[in-house]
């Protein structure tokens, strides 16, 4: 379709700091498919992002006095039109993120939701009344928090932005974005394009793609109180410790090593496919990948091969033909994920499908009888790679489980649905799955992971977003002066 609001003239070579305008030096936009050069971007420097502080804490004070209602029709019509332009987001997954078509399409509708919901959440009640002991009105209300620092992944790069972004303006406050500099147009400059067309006021929002010390910069920018960052656990690590010096609220979302269990009594056919899709959607780059398949020992060796089988007919290649495996992000992460493999294989793992590649195409990849010692037990892969465990008793399953210290999302697949939640209970996770694999979100649920993969859910649903993006302020009234004794 023709764009409306999303002209490569308009944004090539700059990035978004109150209008669109040269960023300090320029990025390329390079498919991972085919090498090819797709774009330019600006790439910001310090200065850009004081420049951007500058006018969103100015721009913010009039953003929060606005009526929520204004605020709300905004948000609506940016997700009217992320709607009406889904096909041209999903283009730019597919070519700047390895997508594959059908998780593009999904991505790009689940970005119009956010919006969406954040239309909502402006108008949602705001505060509560207080018991109080004295003859005064006592109440709760949250406040926005002022300016809100993001910083995104290359893997969902748009929802992955889109979730912070929205709600943030929503609640009243001005947002700095750093997105991934590989996904710099569907993680950022996509989101400038169409809030600017929404008409949302210059200053707000402010697109500053850019390297690590970018980011560096922005968590220690003195009046951004609030960063919300998806992405690894190492980094989300140092991004917290230096948010408690700094006495900031930090929101990580991070990485995970998901398990997907597999009850004795289950439809080994049903679970192979729910376990190939957990691990191989979008090459496995995902925080809620199924990163293991620990499947009781009575079904164990059917339920390898029937996940081997549907790794063996997967093709990989060029999204844009419409193979549904794409290509890795780059040369770096295909190399992490095959120095896994091969060390898993080294140290007894069984390979039963894929372990190689061409370019950044990785195969996708079955490993059996891996152990809680190898490498492809331990790591979160990131890559299309099914690692395989078996289990026989409960205390077993329980052990091997919980011998990561991720916990983002868990899937249960069994014959009674009521044993797999109770068994859940002994299962520490952010998200459960019960008859499902790992890898869901909708706008409206919590989501979040414990352990190494992140502080809880702040994001998802109104109530985590409103704790997110606000502060809680007290205040009382009473007609009268209060007397006191001196």
């Amino acid at each position: 379709m023709t764009m409306t609001f999303f002209d490569i003239a308009t944004w090539t070579g700059k990035l978004y700091a109150s209008g669109w305008r040269a960023g300090s030096s320029v990025g390329e936009v390079i498919s991972p498919s085919t090498g090819e050069r797709l774009a330019e971007y600006g790439v910001a420097s310090a200065a850009d992002l004081d420049a951007a502080v500058d006018g969103a804490v100015e721009a913010q004070r009039a953003w929060a006095a606005r009526p929520a209602g204004e605020r709300s029709a905004i948000l609506r019509r940016a997700g009217e039109l992320i709607s009406e332009n889904a096909d041209e987001l999903a283009r730019w997954l597919m070519d700047e993120a390895g997508s594959s078509g059908g998780k593009a399409a999904f991505e790009a509708g689940l970005v119009a939701d956010e919006f969406h919901l954040a239309a909502a959440t402006a108008m949602m009640p705001y505060g509560q009344l207080l018991q109080t002991s004295r003859p005064r009105l006592s109440m709760s209300r949250r406040r926005p928090v002022g300016v809100v620092g993001i910083i995104s992944p290359f893997n969902f790069p748009a929802i992955l932005s889109a979730r912070s972004i929205a709600p943030a303006l929503a609640l009243g406050n001005a947002v700095i974005l750093k997105p991934d500099p590989r996904t710099a147009v569907s993680g950022g400059l996509f989101f400038a394009a169409a809030l600017r067309s929404a008409g949302l006021p210059e200053g707000l929002f402010n697109v500053l793609p850019g390297a690590v010390e970018v980011g560096s910069a922005l968590v220690d920018h003195p009046r951004i109180p609030v960063i919300s960052f998806t992405g690894s656990t190492e980094a989300g690590r140092a991004i917290g410790a230096r948010g408690g010096e700094l006495l900031k609220r930090v929101h990580l979302e991070l990485g995970g090593n998901n398990a997907l269990v597999v009850l004795d009594g289950v439809d080994v056919e049903a679970a192979a496919s729910a376990g190939a899709w957990g691990s191989f959607l979008h090459q496995g780059q995902i925080c809620m990948t199924t990163g293991r398949h620990i499947v009781h020992a009575a079904i164990y060796d059917e339920y390898v091969e029937a996940l081997a089988r549907r790794a063996r007919a997967l093709p990989a290649g060029d999204p844009s033909s419409g193979t549904p495996l794409g290509p890795l992000i780059d040369e770096r992460q295909r190399d992490k994920v095959h120095e896994i493999v091969t060390d898993s294989v080294r140290s007894g793992a069984r390979l039963v499908a894929g372990g190689d590649y061409d370019r950044l195409f990785y195969a996708a990849t079955v490993l059996a009888d891996v152990q809680p010692e190898h490498a492809a037990f331990q790591r979160e892969i990131f890559g299309p790679v099914a690692p395989v465990s078996t289990f026989s008793t409960v205390d077993e399953l329980v052990e091997l489980v919980n011998a990561s210290e991720y916990g983002l999302s868990l899937g249960v697949l069994a014959p009674d649905a009521l044993r797999a939640f109770e068994l859940a209970d002994r299962l520490p996770s952010g998200i459960v799955h019960i008859n499902d694999q790992t890898v869901d979100d909708e706008s409206q649920a919590p989501f979040g992971g414990v352990g190494f993969s992140g502080t809880g859910a702040r994001f998802g649903g109104h109530e985590a977003n409103i704790e997110a993006f606000t502060e809680t302020q007290w205040v009382t009234m009473q007609s009268d002066i209060a007397r006191y004794p001196f």
